[in-house]
Formats: C-alpha cells, structure tokens, sequence
C-alpha cells in the first residue's frame, strides 16, 4: 500500500492551490485525486464554452437539488465541476472577492486569522492581475485576472444608464469598496479560460513529488481511532487504497466533502446509524448550514443593435469560432456577464446585498440559469442576493458511493430574502429601462409585462430562479458546536484531518466564490507548512 505525506481529495480549485503550494516543497510525497478528466478540450477552454459544459456529464456532476418549498416544489438542475480545475474548468469566470466586512464577520465569529486584513495578502499572492500591482492587487501570481477587452456598445449603455440612476462607475469592486457599477474582472488570459488547474496545476504537473490520478472515485476515509489514515477509491474498476504518512485533505467541495465525511462516518450518529454507517466520529453539522445564491433574470428583445444572439448563429458563428482559434478574439472569448453592479436593495443598509449581471444576449427561457441564444437579438440583466438567509444540508441517501446526495438550499425561505429577490427584479427593469438603453429596447420578453405585483414577481421567481452555482458552508469553520473545522480547518475531534475548500466557509460570501476559494487554499497551504502571511496595513 502506498503511502503519501499529503493526499489531497479533489482537483478543484483548493485542490489545485494545495497541490502547486505543497509540491513547492520537495522534500514532501504528494497525491492528487480527481474524480474527473482531463480539461483539454475546447468546450474548457474557450470561455463561451461555458454554455457546453452546464450539462455535461464529461465535465459535470450534474446534480439536482431536493424539491423546494421556496422554488414551488421544483427541484434545481445543480452543476458542479467534474474535470481537473473543479468548477473553475466550467464556471462563468468572474473573479469576485467579496467584501472587507465578510471577512471581519468570519473573525468576530472566532475565527482567529481570517480578518480581512489577514487574508486579503493571501488573494493578492496568488493573483496575476493585467493592469498591475497596488494595495490590493498582485501580480506574477499564478491565477490570472484580466479585464474585459471587448466592451459591447449595450455594455456602455447599461453602465451609463446605472450612472443616469445614481449608480456610481467603480473602476475596482475588488479594491477599496465594491458598491457601483462596473466591468467585470475575469479569470480569462489571451481570450482563454484560466482555471486552476490552468494556474496551479499546468506549471508544476511534472514535479517528481507529485502524483495525479484522474477518473478515481473516493468511496471513503480508514481511520484508526480518531486517527484518519488512507483513502479507499475506485479506478478502472478496481478498489485501491492509499495511506497518509502526515494529513489527508478534503478539497472536494461544498457537496462532495461532506458526502465523503458522512460516507466515512463522521457526522451525525443517529442519522448514519439509520442508513446502516459506522460511526467514527458524531459531528452534528457535517452537511448542516448549506448555502447557495439563487438568481433571477430579466430579458428584453433588442433593436437597432446586433448582439451576440446574431453573432452566434449560422455563417457568423464559423467565423467567430475561426477566429477565436486564430486569434483569442472574438464571440467566443466572451464570459457570461461582462458588466455587473453592486448596490443595496433599500437605502438603510449599510452596504451593498444585491448583484447584478449584464450580458449583449439573451437565451431561452429555462427553468435554470443558461439556455440557449434566442433567435432574435437580445439583452439580459440577472440578479441574486449576495448574503441570502436561507440554509439548507447535504446529506447522502445511502453506503453507496456512487449515489448522489440530497442537496436542498432551501432557497427563498426566508423572508429577507423574498424580499431581495422581488427588489431585485425592480432594479433589473430599472436598469435596462434607463434613457440610454431605451432607444433599443422593442419589449421584456422575461418575465413579461404581465408580470407587475409584488406577489407576481415573487411567484416568477420562484417558478424560473435557479442556482448561481456558489454553494458554501456545508462543513462551517467555527467555534460553535454545530462548527465542523476550526480555524486551522482541522475536522474538529479528529487527527490528520482537514477539509480546504469552500464548503468552510462560515458565512456566503458577497460575491462569486471561486476567488475566495483559492484564497482559503493559499491560507492552508501556510497553515499546514507552518507560515504566515503579514496582515495587509489598508
């Protein structure tokens, strides 16, 4: 049986992060696990591949959520990244950190080093940003950020009607403050995808202490008392089991860590005792306190104006794809959202709890986030509230490995957040009805204009919201019984056992996660070889 100092569980963007940091060190035997492929294909790679990739079962786990009360009883199409760079092989390339306050709020939970202060020099380590270095940003980092190159004439309008409505133009959301409008910063290099594995795992796959398995499902963790001590997974059929000379690392993700942990049977005892599991260790919040952003769309029909829609059918779609072979340009070099804005739902809050999403197309209407171009020109604005309320689980459904967890979010079932949602809905007509997006606007085509009341847009949100794609906080750090790490992300009550990913997270964080996700790698990589980072001096 083979044995690794560190076997990390996941190829994800934690997973990748702790493979480059640790490998850093040659004197250590390093393992990666990935349930998933290769990400060399171009569905990956062009960024408007995203499209391809939503439901794909090469690259995706294509989950489903449990049937919600919040949502009309429907259950949620729930994709996850299963390819090398997790969900950042498929995701829609936002780079969002969050806010100054998320961070503090981790902190005065308990949570000792996680400050904004102390982990804003963690993102800035692993940053390349395009336009430089400064206070807040870094650069020869192995994760590149760029701006967006080709800025659409919608693009411009939608930003000078936010300014018209009061809306400041913010050259930084991820800098001094985020509240405003602006263009969107990208994980996205010479008009391709730059994922994790791209950023962290492409440079050092060669390092002779450092091993990768693909297409290896873990089944479980062996433990010794409380001592965990290998990996059991399946490849080609075959069971094979690892061991761990030092710790093994849950980077899975917010639905596969918990799963495995309840698989190993650390969670709740009676809950595991029901579906026939040993317990290891009784950990009540395993897979408790579940989180995810749920967003809502409004779409209008555009004239006067070509929008992607055109550019992505027929003759005009060869030659995009052309010249995006030939050049990195072009329709498919284009990321989901190229502009969003950041503001608050009602002018007593303190701080901004609405995003938004603008895109120079609009798709079919769907009972989840992405269909396909609409064969008319079009313009979308979406929406979700950044710090919904609603919590949910992760919780398996039996021993078997293979068998998908139940995920219910529990979206919209708190009233603060069907609140948000209908304000929300507001701002996106706001947005796209301001004097400078007018002249080019012939009708909504979703919701509609039958679509008015407040109990009308609540019901439209219900029936046609979807996930976001940002599940947090099903394995909480904290100092709270219900807490599953500690501020070392150490599994509480257990030996040589963490879990790096953003199933950690205590609270959501105001923004697309992956960005912060690579910062709580970047942290435990210094946490596990004993380093520190200076606090950032703002």
């Amino acid at each position: 049986m083979e044995t690794f100092d560190y076997i990390i569980i996941g190829a994800g963007s934690a997973g990748c992060v702790l493979a480059n940091r640790l490998s850093e060190n040659p004197s250590l035997n390093i393992l990666l696990i990935e349930a998933g492929g290769s990400d060399k294909h171009p569905y990956i790679q062009a960024p408007a591949g995203f499209l391809k990739t939503f439901d794909n079962l090469r690259f995706n786990w294509c989950y489903q959520t449990k049937e919600g009360e919040g949502v009309g009883g429907r259950k949620i199409f729930f994709p996850r990244g299963k390819v090398l760079g997790g969900s950042s092989s498929i995701s829609g390339h936002l780079y969002v950190r969050g806010q100054s306050m998320d961070f503090d709020h981790w902190a005065e939970l308990g949570n000792q080093g996680w400050s904004y202060k102390e982990v804003l020099p963690y993102f800035i380590k692993s940053e390349d940003r395009s336009t430089g270095k400064d206070v807040y940003h870094g650069v020869r980092g192995p994760q590149h950020v760029s701006d967006v190159l080709e800025r659409h004439p919608l693009c411009e309008l939608f930003v000078q009607g936010a300014q018209d409505l009061g809306v400041r133009v913010n050259p930084d959301y991820n800098g001094e403050s985020q509240e405003g409008v602006s263009y969107y910063q990208r994980t996205i290099l010479n008009g391709r995808r730059h994922s994790a594995a791209t950023a962290f795992l492409d440079p050092i796959r060669n390092r002779a202490n450092l091993r990768i398995i693909t297409g290896a499902l873990v089944e479980r963790l062996t433990f010794e008392g409380k001592q965990v001590k290998g990996v059991v997974f399946q490849k080609n059929q075959r069971t094979e089991e690892v061991r761990a000379g030092k710790e093994i690392l849950l980077s899975a993700g917010s639905i596969n860590s918990p799963k495995l942990l309840q698989l190993s049977g650390v969670g709740n005892a009676e809950f595991l005792r029901n579906l026939g599991i040993e317990v290891i260790h009784d950990l009540k919040g395993v897979g408790e306190g579940f989180q995810d952003h749920y967003a809502i769309r409004v779409a209008n029909r555009v004239k006067g104006l070509q929008t992607l829609n055109e550019r992505g059918r027929g003759i005009s779609l060869i030659w995009e794809i052309l010249k995006w072979f030939a050049t990195g340009k072009g329709l498919l070099a284009f990321s989901p959202a190229s502009v969003g804005a950041f503001i608050r739902s009602t002018p007593e809050l303190s701080r901004p709890d609405l995003q938004f999403v603008f895109t120079p197309a609009s798709y079919s209407e769907t009972e989840g986030a992405v269909g396909e171009l609409n064969p008319f020109p079009g313009m979308t604005c979406g929406v979700w509230q950044m710090r919904p309320e609603s919590r949910g689980h992760v919780r398996i459904c039996s021993k078997d490995p293979k068998e998908n967890p139940e995920i219910q979010p529990n979206y919209l079932t708190e009233e603060v957040d069907r609140q948000a949602v209908v304000s929300g809905l507001k701002w996106c007509r706001k947005f796209l009805q301001t004097k400078a997006l007018e002249p080019y606007t012939a009708e909504e085509t979703l919701p509609g204009g039958a679509v008015q009341s407040d109990d009308e847009i609540l019901d439209y949100a219900a029936r046609k919201g979807a996930t976001v794609y940002h599940p947090v906080s099903s394995c909480r750090m904290g100092t709270d019984p219900e807490a599953v790490v500690d501020q070392e992300l150490k599994v509480k009550g257990l030996q040589g056992l963490r879990v790096v990913d953003a199933s950690v997270m205590p609270s959501m964080v105001s923004a697309n996660t992956n960005a912060a996700t690579l910062m709580i790698a970047e942290k435990a990589a210094d946490l596990i070889l004993g380093k520190s980072l200076e606090p950032a001096e703002l």
